[in-house]
């Protein structure tokens, strides 16, 4: 089914060329002069995923949106929920790349010449997601802050799956130790993808992967690096974590100042066949109780007398160091 796209209360509807608008002149015989002719974008969409206008925020289908800047909340309700958020439109395309499973989308009039593409996903995804569209204060009161981004889509989150079959084949994976900052955890992400780092493993006290900021931050990369959750214990996911870790055949490096720590270049590590680089919160940095289970204490020689870098930048310089010869 096509649906011509217009704009409410108007008999035809203008965009720019580069939202796929395009402009045809013809001339009328009879009246002898130029008419121009305006051609909305035709996307393809089923009857079952016409796009909805929003009239009421009443709708429980809505709720998957609603008070998105609530970080206390929406830490909260989505992982008991079993859902996430994703944000603009190539965030929302690579998360549908992944396999990601969409519940629905929701964007502004404006938008829908540009997510062509990612409707197109969504719909061989999930015939049945509906597509909202409301306009802008209205997206603003149910979301709590202006749309700028393009669209939102609500996902299923993807069951948790065990540490070894994440780690299946790996060679070199970063551990994530109660990072509270979700835009570390996404840049840490990115870093990941990015410098070809295996697997990605977060304790039961890290800050949400699949958080709205961390997927933004992350450009979609946390689709892409397999991840999962390690430890059962909050306080000390180290007690059974680094014993888990070397069972599967893992040398583990803490990422921390201490007098005996090693440097990042040290051959040791090089020689390393499986390597666990574990970073620590930022701040505190890692437990005293995680480094004392660990292989080895390494550190980034630093120059100017600063002693550290934030968790974000000191992975990327570790992923750098263990994946540039394949990089």
């Amino acid at each position: 089914m096509r649906r011509q796209l217009s704009r409410a209360g108007a008999g035809r509807c203008w965009r720019p060329a580069r939202s796929g608008i395009a402009a045809s002149r013809h001339r009328s015989a009879r009246r002898g002069r130029a008419t121009l002719v305006f051609i909305t974008a035709n996307l393809k969409r089923k009857s079952a995923m016409d796009f909805e206008r929003i009239t009421t925020l009443d709708d429980p289908r809505l709720d998957p949106y609603v008070r998105l800047t609530d970080l206390e909340l929406r830490s909260r309700i989505e992982p008991a929920r079993g859902r996430f958020i994703a944000e603009s439109a190539e965030v929302i395309g690579r998360a549908l790349d992944g396999g990601m499973a969409p519940l629905s989308l929701l964007t502004e009039e404006k938008y829908l010449g540009q997510l062509e593409s990612v409707l197109e996903k969504l719909e061989r995804a999930n015939p049945a997601a509906p597509v909202f569209v409301a306009p802008p204060d209205m997206l603003e009161r149910l979301t709590g802050f202006n749309l700028t981004r393009g669209a939102l889509a609500a996902f299923k989150r993807p069951p948790e799956r065990p540490v070894a079959d994440i780690v299946a084949g790996a060679h070199l994976i970063a551990v994530l130790e109660d990072i509270r900052n979700h835009t570390n955890v996404g840049a840490l992400f990115r870093s990941a993808a990015g410098l070809g780092t295996d697997a990605v493993l977060v304790s039961p006290a890290c800050y949400d992967p699949l958080y709205r900021r961390a997927v933004r931050v992350s450009m979609g990369t946390v689709f892409q690096v397999p991840w999962t959750r390690i430890g059962d214990d909050a306080h000390d996911w180290a007690r059974a974590g680094v014993p888990l870790l070397h069972e599967l055949g893992f040398t583990t490096a803490a990422l921390a100042l201490s007098d005996d720590a090693i440097s990042i270049k040290d051959p040791r590590l090089k020689a390393c066949d499986k390597l666990a680089l574990v970073f620590g919160t930022e701040g505190d940095g890692l437990a005293a109780s995680t480094i004392s289970r660990c292989d080895y204490t390494v550190k980034i020689p630093m120059a100017h007398g600063v002693d550290s870098l934030n968790v974000a930048a000191s992975s990327a310089v570790a992923f750098w160091e263990f994946t540039r010869e394949r990089c």
